[in-house]
């Protein structure tokens, strides 16, 4: 049986491997792509605390959870698609510092 640390050691690297990527990137795509390697890090988490939590395991909290994680990011990626795809074709640049819309 594999311990919890080894999940949570897992996660926390994809996070700060999906944080990394979301500030530190200027492509708007590997910035969305970054926010879905913290949800995928977060619903590990969601799991891994399920199972090993102090709740029997027919609880099924932690994968409904889950569940509703993957649902809201297949949203997010659907809207940040559309909005990614129109700015590229007003602006023809997926920069995020040449993306000034909103600027007066």
């Amino acid at each position: 049986m594999v311990p919890l640390t080894w999940y949570l050691t897992l996660a926390a690297f994809m996070f700060c491997s999906g944080l990394y990527a979301a500030l530190g990137r200027r492509n708007a795509i590997a910035v969305l792509m970054g926010i879905e390697l913290m949800l995928n890090a977060a619903n590990i988490n969601l799991i891994a605390f399920w199972r090993y939590g102090v709740t029997p395991v027919e609880n099924v909290d932690g994968q409904v959870f889950a569940i509703f994680v993957i649902a809201v990011a297949a949203a997010e990626v659907a809207v940040g698609l559309a909005l990614i795809i129109s700015v590229y074709r007003n602006r023809k640049t997926l920069n995020l510092d040449e993306l000034d819309i909103l600027k007066g």
